[in-house]
Parts: structure tokens; C-alpha cells; sequence
């Protein structure tokens, strides 16, 4: 197992690199000036200009851009934001508390929700449970964020007039009845994204728990006098969530780095909303740290994943 991760992370270092490089690419030829708005700035004077183009290296052909911004990151500098004058890293660790506390806690309840709704959907195949939970989750996957957001702020905030629609980056919970006034904030934002998450990994466990039912170590199982219960959590559960596992993993640096429209709808100041807001700004180091944040933590939970396998099936073995 040991060679095998450390193998792992030496294959990891150059795809990194390599997918480092090619971001940086698309970014620096893609049209648009990052200080664009000190040339249309009168009260700037041009020579002004040209030594703020020189001191973020702007100056310089997009792969010596390319390799300071690569050597500043190896030493734990991320850079400078173009358009907000501040570290990036600061800017983007004000954020992940934000993403955390809504994107992280409806991508738990999807989980918490999807397995038990999944496995018993494939125990009672064809029932009314199972027939009520399988509609529900193809309207769940039918129905975008965008979409079920609005509808959700047409309801609840417009109509109703029972929740806020904007979140409040400045609110604080200070005792009970601000943690109700935040809970209102965050419960549709929360329900957007859990409304989907829950139905995709329901969709999967159902599947994967309809396919290990019928296998041979289940009968055998049940010959031997274990009862159903023990029949489906020690065994069929164990095996169904192997591809589950990877569902799960590959979603966690989702989680991270925000959910974008749905941050976009209810104006929650995110990761996601910070990517969007930089990409329109041409804002180069904070489009990159996102983006090659979100393939490190990538590379990061596949390999997390490749270990939890051998752990749920001692058949895969690792050399």
C-alpha cells in the first residue's frame, strides 16, 4: 500500500504541473486586460500604468508569467489579486467558511439522506416506496439550481414573505435567535443544493445495492441463518458502497471550491462567487488558485478513494 500511494504521488506531480501550465495558458491568452480599468483611468498617468503592469510582471510573455507565478507558488506565495489589491490567499480563505457552511452541509445531508432513501428503494424494488423516491429523484435531477432557486425565492421570499432571499455575508450569531435569523438565511441556498445531491447519489446507490442482491455471497449468506438485516449492512451495503465511494470523494473539492450559480442566485459571497467575479475581471492569480486548488484536492480524494476500496474490498490488493 505504501509504494503504491507513494507511486500515486509521484504520478500526480507532473499532472499537476502540466495541468497548472495549461490553465495558465487559457488564461493569459484569453482576451481581455486584467488592469484594464487603470487605461480607461484619466487621473492615471501612463508611465503610472506601465510600472504597475512591470510590478505584476505583466509585461513579460505568458510563460515567464507563467513560470514566477509557479516559483512564487512554491514558496507559499499565491500572488496578488489584480482587481481587489490584496493576497490571494487571504481573499480565498475568507471564503471557505462561507462555501463550508452551506455547499459542506447540504452535500452531508445529500449523503445522510441519499443511502438509507437508495438501499431501501432497492430493497422494496417496485413498491410505493420505491416508486415515490425514484419520481423524486428524477424531478430532483430534472430541476436545475438555477431553476429551483428562483422558484424557491418566488415562494418562500416573494410571496410568502417567510425567508430572505440575499444572504448577509456581515450577519453574526451571537445567541439563539440570531442562529434562527441565520438558519433562515442559509435554508433555501441549503435545500437547492441538497434537493439535487440527495437525488444523484440516490440514483447510484439504488443501482449499486440492485446489482450486489442478487450476487452469490448473498444467498450464501442468508443460507447460513443471518438474519436480513446483518445480510444487507455487513455485506450488500459494504460492497454497494465502493462506487459510491468514489461518487462521494469526487465531490468533496466541489464542496470547496462552491457551488457557482447557486451562490450567483442568492448573492452568498463564496469561492464560486469569487471564481465568477475574477473570471469576468481577468483577475489571473485568483482564477488560478481556485482552479488549481480544485485539481489538487482532486488528485487528493481519488487517491483517498483508490485506499478506502481496499478497505471495503479485501480482493483489491495494492502493490
Amino acid at each position: 500500500m505504501g509504494r503504491y500511494v507513494i507511486r500515486r504521488i509521484m504520478i500526480a506531480i507532473p499532472t499537476l504541473m502540466v495541468i497548472s501550465l495549461i490553465l495558465y495558458m487559457v488564461l493569459a491568452l484569453a482576451p481581455g486586460d486584467p488592469l484594464g480599468e487603470l487605461a480607461g483611468n484619466a487621473n492615471i498617468p501612463p508611465e503610472v500604468q506601465e510600472n504597475i503592469r512591470k510590478q505584476f510582471g505583466l509585461d513579460k510573455p505568458w510563460y515567464e508569467q507563467y513560470f514566477r507565478w509557479a516559483l512564487s507558488l512554491s514558496k507559499g506565495d499565491w500572488g496578488y489579486s489584480f482587481s481587489s489589491r490584496v493576497p490571494v490567499y487571504g481573499l480565498v480563505i475568507q471564503r471557505v467558511p462561507k462555501t463550508l457552511s452551506i455547499v459542506g452541509v447540504a452535500y452531508l445531508i445529500g449523503i445522510l439522506l441519499a443511502v438509507p432513501i437508495g438501499v431501501l428503494s432497492a430493497i422494496k424494488q417496485y413498491s410505493i416506496f420505491d416508486q415515490i423516491a425514484t419520481t423524486l429523484v428524477f424531478i430532483g435531477l430534472s430541476i436545475q439550481s438555477f431553476f429551483s432557486g428562483l422558484l424557491l425565492i418566488l415562494i418562500f421570499s416573494i410571496h410568502l414573505d417567510w425567508l430572505p432571499f440575499i444572504y448577509d455575508s456581515t450577519f453574526k450569531v451571537t445567541n439563539f435567535s440570531t442562529f434562527i435569523e441565520y438558519a433562515k438565511m442559509v435554508i433555501m441556498p441549503i435545500s437547492v443544493i441538497g434537493i439535487y445531491e440527495t437525488a444523484h447519489m440516490t440514483r447510484y446507490v439504488r443501482s449499486s445495492v440492485l446489482d450486489n442482491l442478487p450476487q452469490d455471497y448473498v444467498r450464501t449468506a442468508r443460507s447460513k441463518g443471518l438474519t436480513e438485516n446483518i445480510v444487507i449492512l455487513r455485506h450488500v451495503l459494504r460492497n454497494s458502497l465502493i462506487p459510491v465511494v468514489t461518487l462521494v470523494a469526487l465531490g468533496i473539492p466541489w464542496v470547496f471550491t462552491g457551488a457557482i450559480i447557486t451562490e450567483q442566485i442568492f448573492r452568498i459571497q463564496g469561492i464560486g462567487e469569487l471564481l465568477i467575479r475574477s473570471i469576468q475581471n481577468n483577475d489571473t492569480p485568483v482564477v488560478m488558485a481556485i482552479t488549481f486548488i480544485y485539481a489538487i484536492l482532486v488528485v487528493i480524494f481519488t487517491l483517498i478513494a483508490d485506499i478506502i476500496y481496499g478497505f471495503l474490498d479485501p480482493r483489491i490488493q495494492y502493490k
